[in-house]
């Protein structure tokens, strides 16, 4: 079972964030994901037009979602899309962002309610294949209530992040 931390990093969890719509939360997650691999591949910086550019991020998702909504139920949504090709380096991992939102906003999911609990991933091109199972693990586990209680009361990045943790333990106890 895919972890909800496998590809999340505490750098890439946002608390408390507002937003006004389905776009603006693309937007976010597009500068979030070319802020994490910028960062952690300094040698883009150096290179002509080789940085990963966060408006790249958002056209794949948003290309993405015009194909059907990725918002789940019960207000959350798992946006997710291939990342953009960057020749300088190969990124062989999925890059995830949670967002939990002050307040919720319509993101046309199936139920009709409004989404305030956001888990983005994105997928290097090369090893989509690689990973195709992890989506429908991590939508499984975002469906748990008691989860979804906990993560809408976290006040923290940090009560996200050991919220996320000890779900990924209870997770790997309940399969053994």
């Amino acid at each position: 079972m895919t972890k909800l931390t496998e590809f999340l990093s505490p750098e890439n969890i946002q608390q408390g964030v507002l937003v006004s719509s389905k776009k603006r939360v693309l937007e976010l997650i597009g500068k979030v994901i070319a802020k994490s691999i910028n960062q952690a591949h300094p040698q883009l910086s150096n290179e002509e037009n080789s940085n990963i550019c966060p408006v790249d991020c958002f056209s794949n998702l948003f290309k993405r979602e015009k194909l059907g909504t990725t918002g789940l139920n019960q207000g959350i949504a798992l946006p997710h899309a291939k990342l953009p090709a960057c020749e300088s380096i190969e990124l062989d991992k999925p890059i995830a962002v949670f967002l939990q939102l002050e307040e919720a906003i319509d993101y046309e999911a199936q139920d009709n309610k409004e989404v305030d609990l956001i888990y983005a991933i994105m997928f290097p091109e090369n090893s989509c294949k690689q990973y195709k199972n992890c989506l429908p693990q991590i939508a499984q586990q975002l469906t748990d209530k008691s989860l979804l209680k906990q993560l809408r009361a976290a006040n923290s990045v940090e009560d996200i992040w050991q919220i996320l943790m000890y779900a990924d333990n209870h997770t790997k106890k309940d399969e053994e």
